[in-house]
């Protein structure tokens, strides 16, 4: 994950003073300008030298922070159980290959999710943990049907339902930039909903060839 960095742009003025006959000390004094990032999607600030001081964001959790993590190791779960499936049941590649990326892609971020989780001190969901409730989730009748297809009746439901279940995220994600407070938790929340919607266009695109 990206750590939150300022940027100093332009020269430091060095000034030395000294008295005759001894040697000279120097002193810096910094007169440069400070490039600080905004938040995940937000325009980054100039700040003068003094107010880059309290600039850096405070690693603070709030309870949205650590709610859309837990949510979210849910969320990721599911897909991860209907994209194991795409690889004995799709009839298509191209479908293979984009369920194989979502396995790629998740598994490491519910580990990451799970560490930040007990660094806080806080729960981590069961593995049979459901909750149906949050956006994009598929239900059981859903899971189930998706079970018992294969082939070319397999790739359309898959489909349908990994578009529904990627949106879902992506409204997850916007909550937590609207609300949550964490740098950390907020850049996984943006990385998640710009690979998403990436991902979201090339199942769009496999539904439209199909």
């Amino acid at each position: 994950m990206r750590a939150a960095l300022l940027i100093v742009i332009g020269t430091t003025a060095l000034a030395l003073a000294g008295c005759a006959g001894s040697a000279a000390t120097p002193s810096a004094q910094s007169t440069a300008p400070v490039i600080a990032p905004g938040r995940p999607g937000e325009a980054a600030k100039t700040l003068s030298p003094n107010e880059a001081v309290t600039a850096v964001p405070s690693p603070t959790a709030n309870a949205a922070d650590v709610l859309f993590m837990q949510d979210m190791i849910i969320h990721h779960r599911q897909a991860l159980d209907m994209s194991t499936a795409a690889s004995t049941r799709a009839a298509s590649d191209q479908l293979k290959r984009m369920a194989s990326r979502i396995t790629t892609t998740q598994g490491p971020e519910i580990n990451a999710m799970i560490r930040w989780l007990r660094q806080q001190g806080q729960r981590v969901p069961d593995h049979h943990t459901e909750q149906h409730a949050m956006p994009g989730m598929a239900t059981p009748e859903q899971l189930a049907a998706l079970n018992a297809a294969s082939g070319a009746g397999f790739d359309r439901l898959y489909l349908q339902l990994m578009i529904a279940h990627h949106m879902g995220a992506m409204t997850m994600a916007a909550d937590e930039l609207e609300k949550g407070s964490h740098i950390t938790v907020q850049e996984l929340a943006q990385d998640i909903s710009v690979s998403q919607t990436a991902e979201v266009n090339r199942m769009r695109r496999i539904q439209a060839a199909g």
